[in-house]
């Protein structure tokens, strides 16, 4: 007869588990908990003190750890090494459910003591991890709930895969190298990052077709961007940059948004009260550049947002989700991806970008810091009117690459500059873009001007208002030459350089 031993913190699908391997013909060995859980169930079992003949000691900090236990899993599949578990009264152990106490989520709570900390560091369950994860040639691991359906349908089927109990055993590894990391972490107040990835697709190839690119992601089992493909070819190296820049922008506005983004960089981007007219706005500020974009929305795209891309040319579109008919008419568009993503938070709240020999961790620009005030530094204050652009631009302007420049009617771009060594070439960029819309519109600058030339170009062109974080040697000449054009000027005291 086979024989399980069960030892889990998370009871999730645990009695539904046992039941089928039950139904299998297993006997069950668990620890103490688990077993009240399945016999309260009605499942017969068998408690590990009763078959070890050691009873749980130091109030449940040794439970598993005996030689019946360990024997019967790091046994080898030979004549000998059973030979030696039968002499001493034990036998095999096929297989192991077993999950961890949740020392991350313990330690994560503000007000943990390190000795609530300390007895959530699992012993038991590690080894029983690392002996069934070096014996799965034999043994079965399944340290995750989720693999339970998995392993039932391999057993129902004549026995679990050699390549799904390795599968299995490297699932288990990285989990304790990970909690072992964590622990170290914790214990030696140190800021060692460690990261873990796992792969999701090799693409096609990475920016150039002579570059080759892998995805990979931070949890196990998701997919692009933590979503669904929903149609259209495989997604591409650029693909999956230009969708995240598009996602991150969208999700920043709590009114139903809109952002294009082409080669990373944000195109147009609108709010308003539908997404059909958002679409409209935000493709109204660059159309030249739109074709051929990334489209994020930030609600579910309906069949009238669909009617307003008519026949733009469109390499992806990312959203929560889709509606049936919206589907159906974007169907025809065949090479056009849709991805469908069910989150409305960016995870993880930090980035990483590789250098020579290393790599630079920070934090996501979410907006202004605590404490920020915006101040107004002109003779005249911003119109309500010109406070909502204003407000609209500066958000726009932490998704465009430094020194970044949004020129915004209402809460919709009309010109966008970006990306050039010097601010007031991307003013002029913006107002290029604008063309007459720049007359009238508000401005924001993702730092401060060095110079009071980007605010002459500005005024020159119809701006009518000004936000950027001040701190300038020379921000006594910039609002100067504003209060000469009458323009309204806010400092905030916060910069939103994007390298």
């Amino acid at each position: 007869m086979p024989r399980a031993i069960l030892s889990v913190h998370d009871k999730t699908g645990l009695v539904e588990f046992a039941r089928s391997l039950t139904d299998l013909g297993w006997e069950l060995i668990a620890s103490g908990g688990t077993t009240r859980m399945l016999r309260e169930n009605g499942l017969s079992v068998t408690e590990v003190a009763d078959y070890s003949g050691s009873p749980e000691i130091l109030g449940g900090r040794v439970k598993t750890l005996h030689p019946a236990i360990h024997g019967g899993l790091l046994a080898r599949q030979t004549d000998s090494d059973h030979l030696e578990l039968l002499k001493q009264g034990w036998d095999y152990i096929d297989l192991v459910a077993v999950n961890l106490y949740p020392f991350e989520q313990t330690i994560a709570r503000p007000e943990v003591t390190l000795e609530e900390a300390i007895e959530n560091i699992d012993i038991g369950g590690v080894t029983l991890i690392r002996a069934a994860a070096k014996n799965h040639e034999r043994v079965v691991l399944v340290c995750d709930p989720s693999d339970y359906p998995t392993v039932v349908s391999g057993l129902q089927a004549g026995g679990v895969s050699a390549e799904t109990r390795r599968c299995l055993a490297v699932k288990g590894f990285s989990l304790t190298a990970r909690y072992d990391a964590a622990i170290a972490a914790y214990l030696g107040g140190e800021e060692t990052f460690r990261l873990e990835a796992y792969p999701v697709q090799r693409l096609r190839y990475g920016e150039n077709p002579h570059q080759t690119a892998t995805l990979y992601s931070f949890e196990p089992g998701i997919g692009f961007l933590g979503g669904n493909l929903l149609q259209g070819k495989e997604l591409s190296y650029t693909n999956l940059l230009d969708l995240d820049a598009a996602w991150k922008a969208a999700l920043s506005f709590e009114k139903p948004a809109v952002c294009i983004v082409k080669h990373v960089s944000p195109c147009g981007i609108a709010c308003a009260a539908e997404l059909a007219e958002a679409f409209h706005l935000a493709l109204a500020s660059d159309p030249v550049s739109a074709f051929g974009g990334v489209i994020a929305c930030n609600r579910p795209i309906d069949a009238a947002t669909v009617e307003a891309m008519d026949d733009l040319f469109i390499e992806c579109i990312i959203a929560p989700s889709f509606s049936e008919e919206a589907r159906q008419l974007l169907a025809k568009r065949k090479n056009c991806r849709l991805l469908e993503v069910q989150y409305a938070e960016i995870e993880p709240q930090y980035e990483l970008r590789t250098i020579t020999r290393g790599l630079l961790k920070q934090d996501l620009d979410l907006g202004d810091p605590s404490g920020a005030e915006w101040r107004v530094v002109s003779k005249r204050a911003p119109t309500q009117t010109e406070w909502t652009g204003l407000r609209f631009a500066m958000t726009a302007c932490r998704h465009v690459r430094s020194n970044s420049i949004v020129l915004a009617q209402g809460e919709a771009t009309v010109g966008i500059g970006g990306g050039q060594p010097n601010r007031v070439d991307c003013v002029h960029i913006a107002i290029q873009r604008a063309g007459e819309k720049a007359h009238g519109s508000v401005m924001a600058s993702d730092a401060y001007f060095p110079f009071p030339d980007s605010v002459e170009v500005a005024a020159a062109a119809g701006v009518t208002a000004i936000v950027h974080p001040g701190g300038s040697l020379r921000d006594a000449e910039s609002i100067a030459l504003g209060d000469t054009h009458n323009i309204a000027m806010v400092v905030t005291g916060a910069r939103h350089f994007k390298h």
